[in-house]
């Protein structure tokens, strides 16, 4: 999409960017300490830019098997897992040929390292970017001793009296969230979040380079309609160059976990509460197009709340994924004997260039444009058609639903298949926090957000989706 003409921005926070008032000792957004001159941070957004590659729908669910066009890119699977797109068209089960030789890009393409596309007018040049944000934990000596003044008070609630600043170690954080010795904004609730649902967990992180978390997750178990338990994730990333990325990404999760947990047990087929609740997601964030019209005030010239998504259903011997974006899904195998497999494939110049043989996948990935997105959830989206497809493994492994915060550094289902614990089928939380370990040794230079769904031992017999 095309960028909106700027206007002249008054100083702004070097660390987040956000403006600054005249006088300004500390940063209001992330507290970021302006006597000290430090260049602004370079983040690596999900952009936006051109239009969503989708198919029409034309899904009927369930049978009879409706008619359908435009069915999204087959995704790389191994001979051992088949299954079936939105349209009920059974997928192929050999991958499609890696490294294959690149031909030149078509002509009018702007060339490698160019920072602006003539076609979207998508900058991709960013500023330097600073090594770490890194956040010390409190000095233990300090919370002892403010634990040892309530005793002494006989306060039964030491909570308030024991924060501390994580930055100076020493100076009590105000109910705003700023220390009241040093001025540093806090940790705040989505900087680090851990979550377990029945069978399934998730865990989501700032990272190392990101002033806040813009991803997001939801996850839950239910039952269908015989009983037979249900598994459920969502996991969103803000596209950080729209407003509000990570309200969107929070508005998109709810509305679909809600909507999944409202469908499944109603009897409804779960690729169809997938689209659905895809569908439902969609809406959330362009909700926040509309409300409240001061939100915009701050930044006039970005465009309206946008995120990606992607979401699994494990149930009844039946794997479902759906999604929008370039956030991703795996299977990996508890037999790690047996071959891994990435169930989806990106909305993303990236993936548009491997497919239309321009590129090989590696040098895709390497390149500046890789992570511009084609399709996204937001007001200013094209018309939203969810990619949805169904298998049914004969084994039993484990299902990793991811932002590219955690792919960027394991892209193959091999890599992730070799970074997963295993044991992560029994201890699927203590997994989710290794694999985001894996991102921030390697960097952390997005926000990483990971959740784990089983698969259990499918019953003697399963036939093939």
């Amino acid at each position: 999409m095309s960028q909106m003409p700027q206007q002249v921005a008054p100083a702004k926070c070097p660390s987040c960017a956000e403006p600054l008032e005249s006088g300004d000792l500390f940063c209001g957004a992330c507290g970021y300490d302006l006597s000290a001159v430090l260049a602004a941070p370079q983040d690596h957004p999900t952009l936006t830019m051109g239009a969503a590659g989708v198919g029409s729908s034309g899904v009927d669910w369930p049978p009879p098997e409706p008619e359908s066009s435009g069915t999204p890119a087959a995704p790389h699977l191994p001979t051992d897992l088949p299954g079936t797109d939105s349209g009920g068209t059974s997928l192929p089960v050999s991958p499609a040929p890696h490294g294959s030789p690149a031909s030149p890009p078509p002509h009018g393409s702007p060339p490698h390292g160019s920072p602006v596309s003539p076609a979207s007018g998508v900058r991709f040049d960013r500023p330097p970017e600073p090594d770490e944000y890194p956040l010390q934990a409190p000095d233990p000596r300090v919370a002892a001793s403010a634990a040892e003044t309530a005793e002494s008070a006989g306060t039964a609630d030491t909570t308030e009296l024991s924060k501390v600043c994580v930055a100076c170690r020493a100076g009590r954080v105000d109910d705003d969230g700023y220390c009241e010795n040093c001025g540093h904004a806090q940790p705040r609730e989505r900087d680090h979040m851990e979550q377990e649902s029945g069978p399934v967990a998730a865990v989501s992180d700032r990272g190392l380079r990101h002033h806040r978390n813009e991803d997001a997750f939801a996850v839950g178990h239910t039952a269908l309609p015989d009983g037979t338990p249900a598994a459920l994730a969502v996991v969103c990333d803000g596209v950080s160059s729209a407003t509000r990325p990570d309200e969107a990404s929070m508005a998109a999760s709810r509305a679909a976990i809600e909507a999944l947990l409202a469908a499944l047990p109603q009897g409804t087929h779960p690729q169809a509460a997938l689209h659905d609740a895809i569908v439902a997601a969609s809406q959330a964030v362009n909700a926040l197009a509309e409300e409240p019209p001061s939100a915009r005030e701050h930044a006039p010239h970005q465009n309206a709340p946008a995120c990606t998504i992607v979401a699994s259903i494990v149930a009844s011997g039946l794997l479902v994924v759906g999604w929008v974006g370039d956030s991703r899904v795996y299977w990996v195998p508890v037999d790690r004997g047996a071959p891994a497999a990435r169930l989806t494939e990106d909305d993303s110049w990236a993936a548009q260039m491997v497919a239309a043989g321009l590129m090989s996948e590696a040098e895709a990935y390497a390149d500046e444009r890789a992570h511009a997105i084609t399709g996204w959830l937001g007001a200013d989206a094209y018309e939203v058609e969810p990619h949805t497809a169904s298998f049914k493994p004969d084994r039993p492994g484990v299902v990793v639903v991811c932002t590219d915060g955690l792919w960027n550094y394991a892209e193959t289902a091999e890599e992730m298949a070799e970074i997963v614990p295993a044991d992560a089928d029994v201890r699927p939380l203590h997994a989710a926090r290794v694999l985001v370990g894996h991102a921030l040794d390697g960097g952390g230079h997005d926000n990483v957000t990971v959740a784990l769904l089983p698969f259990p031992e499918p019953p003697q017999g399963a036939g093939s989706a």
